[in-house]
């Protein structure tokens, strides 16, 4: 079997180099036979370039398969006007093979490498078995290239500032963090184990005891969360820490980095992404107040709204019980929601269960309020639809309950329907800060005060007085 090395990348060829004889290496990626023309498009790495056979000189050409491995040597030609292809960056020339080896014939394939619309309903488990063919995709590939890109962003970032990157121990002992630990037995002492580390926690903070005030690390993680399908088991994490700073040095450093580095990919990639803005800042109360939740997302408004104090005198038991429990009655408009279907209400109702409420309290309006109106009364009713913001042909969704429930139902559901009317932007990547969070909140099941970040977080120097006698406003 001759091997020649390339002389040119699949994705290179243009129309400079029209007349140029080149050498190819690369997978068949789609084989057209049109009968007097055959045609296979090249792939490498860098993209595709279309060959063309003379089907008598070579007459086994239907022997090859997707996913061959061929040398080619031949010409590349301009494509005549009409077969240009636009979509190709090589899409104005063609390489007129004049000779071929094939280096690997490929077998039957499990699945179809080069067409990503049927790849789509090919099976996680099956990709996963077949690895190195899945990763052949470009789109595969391209995923790989970004996230290397990604990488070397923030290498270059963190230089460019004074960091120094440092890799920290993998095998370590058990330390408290979040999750389960790896364990890994230590052979010469049985019954001794290392622990795979969870987070390089005590390894940075041991840095900058050392005085090397500026690390970072692209760091392996490994966390044993297998009751949580959201979560893998090892990950890879920016990892850093600083001295001598401010909680403004480190939302300063954190948003420059995030808005450098995905802007620089954004570009490079030509992703169909929306370039980062700078970061709004709200404080936690803020965020639960307007938003429900202290992950808001920021690419549509419906911001929630508080009725507590208007329904606090009315006559509808179902709201005036939950208020004098102590409870809150909030909600939101659902934009053109009063022609939903009682079913597609229903739906929206047993979502909001699922996320604790009790019930969804509707109040459509149309010519007439409909709904709960008749039951707070019109002049409640009215106050209600005013504060809300809603107008002829809304509807207004409300959950009376605790505090915390009503918001994260609320939350849960101002989501569903910003995905129901295409609110959510999915090329916007809108970051923002959530400031002033609470040291920890009440948990109203077991009766105790827990973190409401993690347990690790120092309270503000001012509220340090009030840490025994009134742990809510620290």
């Amino acid at each position: 079997m001759a091997f020649h090395k390339r002389t040119m990348f699949c994705g290179e060829p243009r129309v400079e180099h029209v007349g140029q004889a080149v050498v190819l290496n690369g997978w068949v990626h789609r084989i057209r036979d049109l009968g007097g023309l055959f045609f296979i498009d090249l792939r490498d790495r860098t993209g595709l370039c279309q060959l063309v056979f003379d089907v008598e000189r070579f007459p086994n050409l239907h022997e090859l398969r997707h996913e061959s491995v061929l040398c080619v040597h031949g010409t590349l030609q301009a494509r005549s006007p009409e077969t240009v292809n636009p979509k190709m960056p090589t899409g104005e020339v063609e390489l007129i093979v004049e000779s071929f080896e094939v280096l690997s014939r490929a077998a039957v394939l499990p699945f179809p490498v080069s067409d990503e619309s049927q790849m789509r309903n090919v099976s996680e488990e099956l990709r996963i078995k077949h690895r190195y063919l899945d990763l052949r995709r470009p789109s595969m590939y391209r995923k790989l290239a970004v996230r290397a890109a990604v990488v070397r962003e923030i290498r270059r970032y963190l230089d460019e500032r004074g960091f120094l990157e440092i890799e920290t121990p993998i095998f370590t002992r058990s330390t408290p963090e979040g999750a389960r630990d790896y364990l890994v037995p230590y052979r010469l002492s049985p019954g001794k184990f290392y622990a795979l580390p969870q987070s390089p926690q005590q390894y940075k903070q041991l840095l900058m005891v050392a005085g090397v005030e500026r690390y970072y690390q692209i760091a392996k993680c490994f966390r044993d969360e297998a009751q949580r399908a959201d979560r893998q088991p090892e990950f890879t994490q920016l990892d850093l820490e600083m001295s001598f700073v401010t909680q403004e040095d480190i939302l300063e450093l954190a948003e420059g980095l995030t808005r450098a580095v995905c802007n620089r990919i954004i570009e490079q990639f030509e992703l169909p992404l929306q370039p980062v803005e700078p970061f709004p800042r709200l404080t936690y109360d803020e965020a639960m107040e307007r938003f429900g939740t202290d992950k808001p997302d920021l690419r549509f408004g419906l911001e929630l709204f508080t009725a507590t104090d208007l329904v606090r005198e009315t006559e509808f038991r179902v709201f005036r019980s939950v208020v004098e429990s102590g409870g809150v009655v909030r909600g939101i408009v659902y934009p053109g929601g009063a022609s939903l279907s009682r079913k597609e209400v229903g739906e929206l109702e047993e979502f909001a269960k699922g996320f604790g409420a009790k019930g969804l309290a509707q109040i459509p309006i149309g010519d007439s309020l409909g709904g709960i109106a008749r039951h707070l009364g019109e002049e409640v009713a009215q106050a209600i639809v005013e504060r809300s913001g809603a107008v002829k042909g809304d509807l207004i969704l409300m959950v009376a309950d605790r505090a915390d429930v009503a918001n994260e139902a609320l939350a849960r559901l101002r989501n569903r329907i910003g995905d129901q009317l295409s609110l959510r932007d999915p090329s916007v990547l809108k970051f923002c800060w959530v400031l002033d969070f609470p040291l920890v909140l009440w948990n109203e099941d077991e009766q105790r005060w827990d973190a409401s970040h993690h347990p690790f977080t120092g309270p503000k120097e001012e509220d340090l007085e009030f840490l025994e006698s009134d742990p809510g406003r620290v």
